[in-house]
């Protein structure tokens, strides 16, 4: 009989054993509790050490591939920025007005996820992915919810993320990068790519990051293209584009990489060079065939541009690769609901149903293809569904919507009270000002429409409707020159708005007459 000494039942599991087995199966409190009940044994083992480095690091692990909202400091000092006017088209921030064929233009449509729609027709999926900040150095220093949320600076977010995770640790961090010597680190490579990606995702210190990977850089003697990348990381997240341009390309040349690529094109939106990014993108499509964020990133600078075609196509592409993305499913219903083609949007809407997808946009734009649709028993259902899934960010467009479909079916209260609804939800609610303008001028109420389109205006300015709105108003009340200058500011906004420019024909024939 063997003795007890050599039953498996009576030896014990390797700690360290145990905790790589959880952070292989991304069991990461699990992991955790192995790492600190080692290390509280023997505070110098280096294996439970490198473990549990990785292991808070992914914990604490973003998608920084995603370009995020430009906060205060990007707008107000950018220095990136040219001090030439761009030329239509060729800038994220000032893209072309000129309508495609058979595309619907940015006066039905809206240009961006970032700033409310002018329609109230929310994108599920990509309402988070921000192009160009709103409402420029006022919307930066308003947030999204004035009141609510304080403006977001140069990785303001980044360093309250990992000021938290710090505070979550019993007692205090785990390692304090400040006292460590990080030259001793750069001469080993394993210990400090764990220590360089802890620092970045945990720490959210990039000015260390840098300070390490410069040093290992020398260290491997420049060719090294995972060092050149995360060079690059904490170049972007200081603000340095320029230097994380040059790091990105060196890594890309070195070792081509679907993060360093992804990351490259970042750069050049953040310099508002969307060619250079499409040429990016383009370039990751050819070495990664059937990479959809390639195809997705240049399909989203498309948008931004409003050439609609182009994007059109590249989501058409993306399904064809994945059948299951929720991005390209929702872009292609938007397309579909805004080329007056409702009962093809509601397919693609349904089609995400079924995936799981269930968020107060997309009930949104169910309720609305059902209405376009004529589908009116499903609308209000829609919408109910979609008002218990809100909260305070979304809320007042449900209620926005909610009012177009009542206009739509002539019960004008309900209109009203949707759009009074909408307004006591989010103050700032443009659209719904706008709308509310218009029912008290049918009501014979023009006082009150002339604030409420002066309103919209000054909550919205690059917005045509409140504008058009307002001129019209006063061309009525005889008030020719006050509507001349409304009118100009509208095509200033959308050039080529029909009714803006019929209304200026007659405005230059009466004073020709004069």
């Amino acid at each position: 009989m063997a003795d007890d000494e050599d039953d498996p039942s009576s030896r014990e599991i390797s700690k360290c054993w145990l905790a790589m087995k959880a952070l292989e199966r991304h069991d990461l409190d699990e992991c955790l509790e192995h790492c600190n009940a080692a290390l509280e044994k023997n505070p110098y083992d280096q294996q439970m050490w490198y473990i549990k480095t990785r292991c808070l690091t992914l914990k604490n692990w973003i998608d920084d591939t995603e370009l995020e909202e430009e906060g205060v400091a990007e707008v107000l000092m950018d220095e990136h920025a040219t001090a030439a006017m761009p030329r239509p088209g060729t800038s994220l921030r000032r893209p072309g007005t000129r309508t495609q064929t058979g595309m619907p233009n940015q006066g039905i449509r809206p240009t961006t996820s970032s700033g409310r729609p002018t329609t109230g027709f929310l994108r599920p999926g990509t309402s988070t992915r921000p192009m160009t900040n709103k409402g420029g150095v006022e919307g930066a220093f308003r947030g999204n919810r004035p009141g609510t949320t304080r403006p977001v600076t140069t990785s303001g977010r980044l360093v309250r993320l990992g000021t938290a995770s710090m505070l979550a640790e019993p007692g205090g961090p785990f390692i304090n990068v400040d006292k460590l010597d990080l030259r001793k680190y750069a001469q080993r490579p394993a210990l400090a790519r764990v220590l360089c990606d802890y620092i970045l995702h945990h720490d959210r210190n990039p000015k260390k990051a840098v300070e390490l990977a410069s040093l290992a850089t020398v260290n491997a003697g420049f060719d090294d293209w995972w060092w050149k990348h995360r060079l690059g990381k904490g170049y972007y997240q200081l603000g340095l584009l320029r230097d994380a341009e040059k790091q990105f390309k060196s890594s890309i040349a070195d070792m081509p990489t679907i993060d360093a690529t992804l990351q490259l094109a970042n750069v050049y939106i953040r310099l508002d060079q969307p060619a250079s990014a499409i040429r990016v993108y383009r370039a990751g499509q050819t070495q990664f065939p059937g990479e959809t964020s390639m195809l997705l990133g240049e399909a989203r600078i498309h948008d931004a541009l409003n050439d609609m075609a182009a994007g059109v196509a590249l989501y058409k592409n993306v399904l064809q690769w994945d059948a299951t993305n929720v991005e390209a499913i929702a872009c292609m219903g938007a397309h579909h609901f805004y080329t007056d083609q409702p009962e093809i949007a509601l397919r693609f809407y349904r089609r995400l149903l079924m995936m799981g997808v269930n968020n107060t946009e997309l009930w949104n734009n169910l309720g609305l293809c059902c209405f376009y649709a004529s589908q009116y028993d499903m609308t209000l259902h829609c919408f109910e569904r979609a008002l218990q899934l809100a909260d305070d960010d979304n809320m007042a467009d449900v209620w926005f919507n909610v009012g177009q479909v009542a206009i739509g079916i002539g019960d004008l209260n309900l209109a009203e009270q949707a759009f009074k609804i909408a307004v006591s939800v989010d103050a700032n609610h443009s659209e719904s000002f706008n709308n509310m303008g218009v029912l008290d001028l049918r009501a014979g109420k023009v006082d009150q429409a002339i604030a409420n389109f002066q309103t919209a205006h000054e909550l919205l300015e690059f917005a045509h409707e409140p504008l058009y709105n307002a001129a019209l108003t006063a061309f009525k009340l005889g008030q020719f020159q006050r509507a001349f200058e409304k009118v100009e500011k509208a095509l200033e906004n959308f050039p080529e708005h029909e009714d803006s420019l019929e209304l200026r024909r007659q405005l230059v024939q009466h004073f020709n007459l004069l």
